[in-house]
């Protein structure tokens, strides 16, 4: 190994960067070496000439233009249509650039930050000298001061021939940034952010004309509420943006209304709620803004039709231009949302599926794992919250069973996971099967109370020897002491330890107890310890409480739970069933009557807890589908269909067709591969010393991708004579997959593994199924090494089958 790892040093150290055909900005690609300096006059003493600086090594897959070019976007872009109707003139004599400013815009105002960052990068591609572009860029970063002070620099560098209006934009943001390196982080915030709305202020002070500068002020006076400038007039921010409207109505400024009025006063931003999606129909986040408002008042059919809305839009370009989800900063955000409300309106079988999906959904280090809070930590809590509230025991109890509900080596939620599948297999009558939940729970208490009491002993013991130490150090006191007074009580509450993993598994143990009690009909106790368990339907609870004798008191706790949820189903749905048991059908009636009035969306054989009240809509005269269906209301704007915005789910698409040729000229392509699972690599050639560490990474996992079924598949962009080189790499013994070669790089380009920008190639893996569908992917500047992460991804993801557009996925069984 010693010996390959000098080899490719040596290869690496001696290589020599190509130069790309096309360069996002042209006069500084690669650093020249300076020029050599004028003779120097006659001295005594001979002056030594300076040395010549060599150009620094870029390495293959980074960006010619330096570190912040890594990141972002590297796939060309495309005019889009749809993104808000914006005019934003700029310097340039290509037309097109300027469409591309244009879009880039409305996807700023849209909050579409990744697409942004490429339609400017696209814009810079046409036209490298303008320098708009790249104050693109950096408004794209508004999230990373880095990268952003980074492409700001190069736009100052653009500043020569611009207009008044663009120079005053550049000069605005070029401060902003100036003064955060001025003062320091977190430092002057306050006043920082003054200047720049300021800044914005005067460009539309002298260019009344631009409606951007209008529409980027209004964004900053309410955006400045979180940067240490409270807003002292809501009204006047509305006004500002009404104005915007006045001149263009379907302005994506809606955007910025609605989070004006998100936490104030949400019912005045019902009238850009109705336009906010259609101003800009190709954005995502423009469709769930509105979905805030609708929330805010608790009208959760038309949030969740917003935010099913956004789903839709998201999930098509995503599969379209094969970006990973949880890329997209807000899209986790949109979609467990779209749960929650769905769950409001009782589409229990469509919440259940759409967290489902995010939990099938690829894992990424970078984006999304359970503690990043991205798809899979949403998709897993709220498939877990759905299945509880509905009461779908056996479902719950089966999809633990697999890769959607599987054990997970974070603490907390495995805790969870033991206490749900401990309720669910109680609550479908397998008392003896929660009593060994309950059992391993129990086991885990001992041993986190064990580590408790160690790190307690280590801590007291440290304490006193520090508390002797500074005893020592004192001077013998003139005056004896009086006597110290008794330290309390070393249990009292005040003292007692707080421990979140032996406070979760004592509340599960509690609940799992409470629900075995119910069982045995033993409810005095059950409802002890479901108060102890927290986290329990208070409407359950109160049923509990009837059964236990109280009952004057379990109606008022059950009439308050579903008075504090207005308009919700599941809560007034389980108040209708408390009534019915404890008696009181007049009541039960007039409840279940508010229940009807907004039952349009509920999907009443999915769950007992509403198929249970179907006897008793029977016995009032109405039929077995006791929906009362209404029509949307008039404020909501017009809506397109929502089979026309995208699919329901996300879906993997099929990977690209490719051929290449393996070391001795034979021609393999992708279809010669299919029917099994495959992990491709693309790599950068012999030359590149990441490369080969990623590849002596992968080989010795050959065995354990085998074992899962999966072939380990390489594509190189060398021709044949540098893949022998490649091979030959893993010393006396044959390199243990398949290494192929493709020069000409379409293989690169079809599977987006290229900067189309800089026109080179980029490092990329694929995971793709026995179908043929990309199932997970990296593409990046560097090479993905973490093989333990895409073997036990691989393990999840592949018995998931991918199912058609609106179906639930089969269960699928665990490897």
């Amino acid at each position: 190994m010693l010996r390959q790892f000098a080899y490719f040093t040596v290869l690496y150290l001696a290589a020599v960067c190509f130069t790309p055909s096309g360069l996002l900005f042209a006069e500084d690609a690669v650093p020249a070496a300076p020029k050599a300096a004028a003779p120097a006059a006659a001295t005594p003493a001979a002056v030594p000439a300076t040395p010549a600086v060599a150009p620094p090594v870029i390495q293959p897959g980074h960006s010619l233009h330096g570190e912040a070019f890594d990141e972002g976007p590297r796939q060309k872009a495309y005019l889009m249509a749809n993104t808000g109707k914006i005019s934003f003139p700029v310097t340039t004599k290509v037309p097109e650039c300027q469409q591309f400013i244009n879009q880039g815009v409305g996807q700023l105002h849209g909050f579409w930050y990744f697409e942004a960052e490429r339609s400017f990068r696209q814009a810079a591609a046409l036209d490298p000298n303008c320098a708009i572009a790249y104050w693109g860029m950096a408004m794209a970063n508004i999230n990373n001061q880095k990268r952003a002070k980074v492409f700001i620099a190069e736009a100052v560098k653009r500043k020569k021939e611009l207009t008044p209006r663009e120079d005053r934009y550049i000069e605005a943001l070029e401060n902003f940034y100036k003064e955060d390196a001025k003062k320091g982080k977190d430092k002057g915030e306050k006043e920082k952010y003054e200047k720049y709305t300021k800044a914005l202020e005067r460009i539309y002070l002298d260019h009344p004309e631009d409606l951007e500068a209008k529409a980027f002020l209004c964004h900053q006076l309410w955006d400045d509420r979180s940067h240490s400038v409270p807003i002292t007039s809501n009204l006047a921010i509305s006004a500002l943006i009404n104005e915007v409207l006045a001149v263009e109505p379907l302005h994506p400024v809606h955007h910025y209304k609605i989070h004006l009025w998100d936490y104030e006063k949400a019912e005045l931003a019902i009238p850009s709620a109705a336009k906010c999606g259609q101003s800009a129909p190709s954005i995502a986040h423009m469709w769930h803004m509105s979905g805030h408002i609708f929330s805010r008042v608790e009208r959760y059919g038309d949030a969740a039709w917003q935010q099913e809305a956004s789903a839709r839009v998201d999930h098509a370009y995503m599969q379209r231009d094969r970006v990973l989800p949880d890329q997209i900063h807000n899209f986790a955000h949109n979609n467990e949302w779209l749960i929650r409300d769905l769950s409001f309106v009782g589409r229990v079988r469509d919440a259940v599926d759409l967290a489902k999906n995010m939990s099938e959904l690829p894992r990424h280090p970078k984006y999304n794992t359970m503690q990043k809070h991205g798809s899979s930590y949403y998709g897993r809590l709220r498939l877990f919250e759905e299945l509880n509230r509905y009461e779908l025991w056996d479902e719950l109890a089966a999809l633990c069973e697999t890769s959607y509900l599987e054990p997970t080596e974070v603490v907390l939620e495995q805790y969870k996971r033991l206490r749900y599948l401990g309720v669910a297999k109680v609550r479908r009558g397998d008392v003896e099967g929660g009593k060994v939940q309950l059992a391993a729970l129990e086991e885990k208490l001992k041993e986190e109370c064990r580590k408790q009491s160690e790190t307690d002993a280590v801590k007291t013991k440290k304490e006193a020897e520090d508390k002797a130490k500074a005893e020592a150090a004192k001077p013998a006191p003139l005056i004896a002491p009086a006597p110290a007074l008794p330290e309390a009580d070393p249990m009292t509450p005040e003292k007692k330890p707080t421990n979140p993993q032996i406070q979760a598994l004592e509340k599960a143990m509690a609940e799992i107890q409470g629900h075995i009690a119910v069982a045995g009909q033993d409810f005095k106790t059950a409802l002890v310890k479901l108060r102890e368990a927290g986290d329990v339907d208070p409407i359950y609870i109160a049923k509990v409480q009837f059964q236990a004798g109280e009952k004057d008191a379990a109606l008022k706790a059950g009439r308050d739970a579903a008075s504090s949820r207005k308009n919700q189903t599941h809560p007034l749905a389980s108040l209708v069933d408390l009534l019915i048991l404890a008696g009181e059908p007049k009541e039960a009636k007039e409840t279940f009557d508010k229940l009807r009035a907004m039952s349009t969306h509920i999907d009443i054989k999915a769950s007992p807890v509403f198929s249970r009240l179907t006897p008793f809509a029977v016995q009032h005269g109405l039929p077995e589908d006791w929906r009362d269906i209404k029509p949307p209301e008039k404020d909501v704007g017009e809506r397109p269909a929502l089979d026309t915005l995208g699919p329901f789910r996300w879906q993997p698409q099929a990977a690209p067709e490719w051929i290449a040729e393996n070391a001795t000229g034979e021609k393999v392509g992708l279809a010669q591969l299919r029917g099994k699972p495959l992990v491709l690599i693309f790599f950068l050639g012999h030359g590149c010393l990441h490369c080969s560490e990623q590849l002596q990474a992968f080989a010795p996992k050959t065995a354990d991708f085998a074992k899962q079924g999966i072939t380990l598949v390489g594509i190189s962009t060398d021709g044949r004579e540098g893949l022998e080189k490649s091979l030959k790499s893993y010393g006396d013994q044959p390199f243990p997959f398949a290494l192929l070669s493709n020069p000409p790089m379409d293989a690169f380009k079809a599977n987006r593994a290229f900067d189309d920008f800089e026109n080179r190639p980029l490092h990329a893996t694929f995971l793709i199924d026995a179908q043929g569908l990309v199932r997970w992917q990296d593409i990046s500047h560097e090479p993905f090494k973490d093989i333990d992460f895409l073997l036990q991804e691989s393990k999840r993801l592949l018995p998931m089958s991918p199912a058609s557009p609106g179906a639930s996925p089969a269960v699928a069984a665990k490897p």
